[in-house]
């Protein structure tokens, strides 16, 4: 083997954007420091005489909960093998952990002989941003005005374990809008919208029922140009967040399955009406 697997630097970490920005995964402008703050350690480059040659993420949440994405090698040095031990080395950090990921439904298979398991598949949805008189209903307030603490455990309803240095960073990033729906004092929802390489990703967007999802989304679009390219991440097995999707006129552009390694979480899919990354859970 004439590479080395070693962590991925701070400052390396736009090239990882690129690389996926190459793939058609349409990252966010300011995905690199979020990620990074998730986990410093948690991403792995391949490297060859100084440069580098692919990456994986295998970030750990709580030391319990593992996620890996970003697993990428330069299209021109795919089959020498640089990316099987990749994979080997991002399992080795996460042993001990139950693990997710969201990968291209081709590749279950290759996923399954890994020991994951398909739990449910993801759609991401394609629409354009429009004013709407729901964007303006009373109960939904800057996501800024929510206490820190009260997001972090509203999170824990809907992801595996505490991931307060990502939310700190993700809810704060320039070129996005927060926004949460608070009802007598209650959170009862929240979502963010976010600048991409190509118009915008909602993306969480949590809700306690439909109106209330429907009426956060309503306001997260308007808060882009009209006419902008609008994208989110909708669980199939979430009925409500499919109707979403189809009632604000958006279509299916793409596809991921969630599988675990270990027993899957048992988070509240009910109420998640999008996924907030696809590379980090």
């Amino acid at each position: 083997m004439d590479f080395t697997i070693r962590t991925l630097r701070r400052d390396e970490m736009p090239w990882v954007i690129d690389l996926a920005a190459h793939e058609g995964w349409n990252p966010g402008l300011h995905d690199a420091e979020c990620f990074h703050a998730a986990d410093p350690d948690g991403f792995l480059v391949a490297e060859r005489k100084g440069e580098p040659l692919g990456c994986i993420s295998a970030v750990s949440y709580a030391g319990r909960f593992g996620f890996v994405g970003l697993y990428i090698v330069a299209p021109a040095l795919r089959g020498e093998g640089i990316g099987i031990t990749l994979w080997r080395e991002g399992m080795a950090r996460l042993s001990g952990h139950v693990i997710g990921l969201d990968g291209v439904p081709a590749q279950q298979d290759n996923y399954r002989r890994s020991g994951f398991e398909l739990a449910w598949n993801n759609v991401r949805y394609a629409g354009v941003a429009q004013g709407s008189e729901m964007a303006s209903a009373r109960e939904i307030v800057p996501l800024g005005a929510i206490d820190f603490a009260s997001l972090c455990a509203d999170d824990l309803r809907v992801f595996p374990a505490p991931r307060d240095a990502f939310l700190r960073s993700w809810t704060t990033m320039p070129d996005a809008t927060g926004l949460a729906w608070r009802r007598q004092g209650r959170l009862e929802g929240w979502g963010l919208i976010r600048r991409c390489r190509e118009g915008h990703k909602i993306g969480p967007l949590v809700a306690e029922d439909l109106p209330v999802a429907q009426a956060l989304y309503a306001a997260l679009s308007a808060s882009v140009p009209a006419g902008d390219s609008i994208y989110l991440d909708v669980p199939q097995s979430n009925p409500d967040a499919m109707a979403l999707a189809k009632k604000m006129g958006m279509r299916a552009v793409f596809e991921t399955a969630r599988m675990y390694h270990g027993t899957p979480p048992d988070c509240e899919l009910n109420r998640i009406y999008g996924i907030t990354t696809f590379e980090l859970g």
